[in-house]
């Protein structure tokens, strides 16, 4: 009997898989029929159109799937990471393989996800299952610094978006992590030869320092690890090494009893060897050198130095990246041409003049090498970091992806043939407003003119560029020579803007924050600009206390997320 029914289970299963199976076939075939594609074959880490990136829980991820699809428009999207998706409640649990393989894998495969409605790769889901145990997410944290290679350009961003996106570690599994590292100055020192190490494990501690706030992130930066951060800003290691210990410091800076006991071990001292390098000829060491000023400036004050924007010569600059309209996590130079993103957001910046007719031109000079999108915004682009959108990812930009080899607008990607950026590269951005027409460039190559934008926009242009995680670049608005310039006849924003010389002033955050806290808000002005009066009312959820500016930008209302219909301004507000 026994062995009966243990031959009748086996059929039944068999039966029931061969269903599934056809199942899915006749499923893949209606989607190739009506046109819905699960891979692109382009290059890297977005999507084209929106996915929440709210963390839900098992019982609504369900409702979710049950649910009929909404157009993508109407939902926030993050444009640097793939849709995740939970495993279902009938799903059987994925075989698990080699964690290695897998975290590889996922680098690789990362490149050609540029669809939002894609499914995420079986390598990125299957990590994500690992990591729901403690010693699963050991096993994925040990992977990713054993692995991941020194030269790959996305490595950090995988290892942040891989982290980001896992459950949030146990005080037990933290635990055990610092005891299987074992990290110390001496760590630094002895293992200088193996810099691919390293640069993975100061990625992983500056992305839990941003995951974790509070006692979590005090307690993991005990004496030992903070050993091993700050001597692993020696001058003599790998400029790669150096930079990710310093964001790692930075990002646990965050927390204000960490940022007390940084500074009280006299890193400033270290960052003033650091912050010579931030003309270098190398672009790595630029980036040490970038970093290491705006730490000086922002975070790790040294007496008797002066801040950089005090001694900024800033009087043949008129055109610049506006850091009024910009997230606290985007970093700006002081003279307002270079912008770095180090967090795990999709940051955004525009330049400060704005263009209506005529042709322009300006540059940019690539310092990294991943995921930028640059190019053209209007005042109608919607480009706000928690809303998720970035530069062509709406039908008022269009941007230029030279990582991933992509032209973006309104959120959907065709391929240029342009070969992938690198380090030192110049990108040029043509607008003539008399044909309509924009043209990309790189190192003087042009490609074919691009229209699409002026079907939604015919003014109001901006320069503009969005930034993936540890990305950088300058940006050239014709203050000096550019490298490229176009044959034809065209204008610069430099010999036709005009910035009052209080507002070329890029204030670090102290002296911004100490600025806030002297300026009177009126009660009934809105709660997002803090400058016009609230008198609108978002509907159908019926909340208010912004200005008809703020809310004609929002798509969601900013309290309880539902999508807003209309907008009602209340005559009773207007004085």
């Amino acid at each position: 009997m026994i062995i009966l029914a243990l031959i009748t289970f086996y059929a039944s299963r068999s039966l029931i898989q061969g269903f599934l199976l056809q199942f899915v076939h006749h499923r893949v075939s209606l989607n190739e029929h009506f046109g819905t594609n699960n891979m692109g074959n382009t290059c890297v880490c977005r999507e084209d159109s929106g996915a929440e990136d709210n963390v839900e829980s098992p019982s609504q991820q369900t409702e979710n799937r049950n649910a009929p699809a909404v157009e993508s428009r109407n939902r926030p999207r993050d444009p640097v990471r793939p849709p995740r998706r939970a495993r279902g409640p009938h799903e059987p649990r994925r075989k698990k393989t080699n964690v290695d393989t897998l975290v590889l894998d996922t680098l690789a495969v990362i490149r050609t996800l540029v669809d939002n409605d894609q499914e995420p790769p079986y390598s990125m889901i299957t990590l994500h299952e690992m990591a729901e145990t403690d010693n699963g997410w050991l096993d994925v944290v040990q992977s990713l610094i054993r692995v991941i290679p020194l030269e790959d350009p996305l490595g950090p961003a995988v290892i942040t978006l891989l982290l980001d996106e896992c459950p949030l570690p146990t005080k037990d599994a933290l635990q055990k992590l610092t005891e299987k590292l074992h990290l110390s100055g001496d760590t630094a020192i002895q293992d200088a030869s193996n810099p691919a190490k390293h640069r993975n494990t100061t990625a992983v501690l500056g992305c839990l320092a941003e995951k974790l706030a509070g006692p979590a992130s005090i307690s993991l930066l005990g004496p030992g690890i903070l050993e091993y951060l700050l001597d692993s800003l020696n001058i003599k290691f790998h400029p790669m090494v150096i930079l990710f210990a310093l964001i790692a410091l930075e990002k646990f800076s965050q927390t204000s009893e960490n940022k007390i006991t940084v500074s009280a071990s006299q890193i400033s001292d270290r960052l003033l060897l650091l912050e010579t390098w931030t003309n270098n000829g190398d672009f790595l060491k630029r980036q040490v050198g970038f970093c290491a000023q705006w730490s000086l400036d922002n975070l790790f004050l040294k007496e008797g130095r002066r801040l950089t924007y005090e001694t900024a010569n800033l009087s043949l600059i008129n055109a610049m990246l506006n850091s009024n309209d910009v997230s606290e996590y985007l970093k700006i130079s002081p003279y307002g041409l270079e912008a770095r993103c180090d967090a795990s957001s999709f940051e955004s910046v525009r330049c400060t003049f704005c263009v209506d007719s005529g042709v322009w031109y300006y540059e940019v000079t690539v310092i990294t090498s991943g995921v930028m999108q640059i190019g053209w915004a209007t005042k109608d682009s919607k480009f706000l970091n928690h809303e998720g959108y970035g530069i062509g990812d709406d039908e008022y930009s269009c941007a230029y992806d030279g990582c991933r080899q992509l032209i973006w607008y309104n959120a959907k990607s065709k391929a240029h043939q342009h070969p992938c950026w690198k380090e030192g590269d110049t990108v040029g951005f043509l607008l003539d407003l008399h044909k309509k027409l924009m043209i990309f460039s790189l190192n003087g190559n042009q490609l074919p003119p691009e229209k699409q934008v002026f079907s939604s926009a015919i003014s109001g242009f901006f320069a503009a560029a969005s930034f993936m995680s540890y990305q950088q670049c300058e940006f050239n608005f014709g203050a000096k020579p550019f490298k490229y310039p176009p044959t034809s006849k065209f204008s610069t924003f430099n010999d036709f803007a005009f910035l009052a010389p209080e507002e070329k002033v890029i204030l670090p955050r102290h002296r911004r924050l100490a600025l806030l806290k002297q300026v009177s808000i009126r009660e009934n002005c809105c709660t997002l600009c803090c400058d016009e009066l609230a008198d609108t009312e978002l509907r159908p959820c019926g909340h208010g206390d912004i200005c008809m500016e703020c809310a004609l930008q929002l798509e969601t209302c900013p309290l309880c997320r539902q999508e807003i219909k209309t907008r009602v301004r209340q005559i009773s507000h207007i004085s």
